[in-house]
């Protein structure tokens, strides 16, 4: 794997650590949350995180989060 290609790898993955942790802290799980996979493919690709599908339940919790955190 060329190092262009382990640092979109390494920082896709990093990501979507980072955004599972900060989801937990404010008690949201997304079970879908993960890497694009098609997202690698091609000669220009940039790696994408897939916030996938959640139910209405999270999806207000979510929008809870981000207003409480646009008021900081």
């Amino acid at each position: 794997m060329s190092s262009h290609i382990q640092h979109h790898h390494d920082e896709v993955h990093d990501c979507t650590e980072l955004l599972r942790s900060a989801l937990k802290d404010n008690g949201i799980t997304l079970p879908s949350l993960g890497i694009d996979l098609p997202g690698f493919a091609g000669s220009y690709a940039v790696p994408l995180v897939a916030l996938g599908n959640c139910n209405t339940t999270t999806a207000r919790k979510l929008a809870e989060a981000l207003r409480k955190a646009a008021t900081r």
